[in-house]
């Protein structure tokens, strides 16, 4: 047993992990357990952390350090490359009132931390700290921490203190959340079965979806006219996959300079709304359904995988041409769009294909559809967007009046890295994909290792703060900065943004990027409605959390 105690002078890494793995078992263990769908999730490893810390089972302080800012690393580049290519799509004019409304959240808590430290004169330090624990967001945590180091002459004892704010705040955090909502819902009366179905009528809409029209051509203005060449068909984003000749001819591939005529029968996909208005154009709706008819034309989706083409708009491609195929729709994460001449192709992507078998195995030549490729990570563009992602937040912005320069740190450089390079996604040989769950396999492990290295930090400490110290008064804070910007912005969507209760529980777990809390909103309201808003939010929320913890430390910690 002596060669066990003994381990962390005569062999310093393998004691490191020996102890992290510890913290991690337990901490992922405990955080497993629920009560009533409520359980501390990946914060239970910070917990693990703190009792291994107060039990002085830590590690080398140089060990520490360096593993705690390469999980950070991991944690918030992953979080960039997921949250990426749907960023500037979650800013569109129907998201826009939600992402103004959380915005006003993550602000609000910050006037709220503000004042806080500025009345009752607490250290901003710590209170950043509790900012983040009371939002119940670790990447603002390790950027408030990275701030603080980057000031000069800094007092090392003063770089722990947004841990200790942190881990004293966040289990109110988390229940804040939940509570706001079970009281916002008490004092309006929401009628969940009747929020639901108001939230399915509105969401049924079929301009949020891609649909399909057999219409038929009556318009003898059309008569002899190629099919690129109706009027409005581009504008509307509207895409003929079939032709049928007249009442007893034959199904064909719709190919752009293909001819029409009157009697044609023609199956149209698009955006409900463009279809009624190319149906004005060409003719009559038609109960004959073309995907009924027999015919050797079949649909097949293709995964795009072949370098050769990302970044190639469908017109440059001409595959309607090559392979005499017809792409109608794109599935790019998780979104449904119609296949426009002008969309370009990016790494991922399914098509929709339409056409004869020979002719659709050319085209799956053409662009791969390897799921090998598809699931294969490429560590090169990983590497590459960290590199890049600490340059970036390595390099000093100076700002009139600030007494030293601004650094975006480990936690924004890679973030800011990994969404501009996941919304490129291609430059030249390197390819910014990641599968699915290596993204979730390297940010689980970023994670863990941060808070890991977090708690053993704190834990030197934490049960002073609670027993002699100002722990509970810090956890008073806290709730306020949790409970007065939902309560503040919940009340204003609902009354005045007029917003269904759903999307109020999704913008509320959205702002604070709370999963448990999105969890019990989905579970209370037995649908998974209230992830519509989180996901509408999320991009927008992360990245202001992390710049506004950061301002928060550069500002009032000198």
């Amino acid at each position: 047993m002596k060669w066990l105690l003994e381990l962390q002078t005569t062999l310093p890494i393998a004691h490191a992990v020996l102890v992290l793995a510890g913290v991690a078992i337990l901490g992922l263990a405990v955080g497993s357990l629920k009560v009533r769908q409520l359980g501390l999730g990946i914060a239970g490893v910070l917990f693990a952390g703190i009792l291994f810390g107060h039990f002085k089972l830590t590690i080398n302080k140089e060990i520490l350090h360096f593993v705690r800012e390469f999980g950070l690393i991991l944690f918030v580049y992953t979080i960039g490359m997921q949250v990426g290519p749907g960023f500037l799509t979650s800013l569109r004019r129907q998201g826009l009132p939600l992402n103004l409304m959380a915005a006003s959240i993550v602000l609000l808590g910050a006037l709220v931390a503000v004042a806080i430290a500025l009345l009752a004169r607490i250290d901003m330090a710590t209170i950043v700290g509790v900012f983040s624990g009371a939002t119940t967001n670790t990447p603002s945590l390790g950027a408030s921490q990275e701030a603080l180091k980057s000031i000069p002459n800094i007092d090392p004892a003063r770089t722990e203190l947004p841990a200790l704010g942190y881990a004293v705040a966040y289990p109110f955090g988390v229940i804040g959340i939940i509570l706001t909502m079970l009281l916002f819902r008490g004092v309006f009366r929401i009628d969940l079965e009747r929020e639901a179905a108001a939230f399915k009528a509105e969401h049924r809409k079929a301009d949020e979806k891609v649909g399909r029209m057999n219409i038929r051509v009556e318009n003898p203005n059309l008569e002899g006219v190629k099919l690129k060449q109706v009027p409005g068909i581009n504008e509307l984003g509207v895409v003929v996959s079939r032709i049928k000749r007249g009442a007893q001819g034959a199904v064909e591939v719709a190919l752009e300079d293909a001819v029409i005529h009157v009697g044609d029968l023609l199956l149209a996909v698009g955006k409900k709304p463009s279809l009624e208005q190319f149906r004005m154009v060409v003719g009559k709706e038609s109960s004959l359904d073309l995907l009924k008819e027999a015919s050797p034309i079949m649909t097949q989706r293709i995964v795009v995988t072949k370098r050769d083409v990302l970044g190639k708009s469908l017109r440059e491609l001409e595959f309607n041409k090559l392979y005499s195929i017809a792409i109608t729709r794109v599935t790019r994460a998780d979104l449904q769009i119609t296949a426009v001449p002008e969309l370009e192709l990016q790494f991922g992507d399914m098509l929709m294909v339409v056409g004869e078998k020979e002719d659709i195995l050319e085209a799956t030549k053409a662009l791969g559809n390897s799921v090998k490729e598809l699931q294969h990570t490429n560590l090169i563009p990983v590497f590459v967007g960290i590199l890049l992602g600490i340059l970036l937040g390595s390099y000093p912005f100076t700002f009139g009046g600030m007494p030293a320069p601004v650094r975006l740190g480990l936690a924004g450089g890679p973030l800011l890295a990994a969404l501009i390079l996941s919304r490129i996604g291609r430059l030249g040989p390197l390819v910014w994909y990641m599968p699915v769950n290596a993204n979730i396999v390297l940010r689980e492990l970023g994670i863990v290792l941060f808070l890991a290295c977090v708690g053993l930090k704190a834990g030197e400490h934490f049960a002073d703060i609670l027993t002699k110290g100002d722990g509970f008064v810090w956890m008073g804070y806290g709730a306020l900065i949790t409970v007065v910007p939902l309560a503040v912005v919940g009340v204003v969507a609902r009354l005045v943004m007029k917003q269904n209760f759903m999307n109020v529980c999704g913008l509320m777990a959205g702002s604070m990027t709370d999963p448990p809390a999105l969890q019990f909103a989905n579970a209370t309201s037995n649908s998974d409605a209230p992830s519509v808003a989180y996901a509408t939010v999320y991009p927008l929320t992360m990245f202001l959390r992390i710049l506004v913890a950061q301002i928060l430390v550069l500002v009032f910690c000198r």
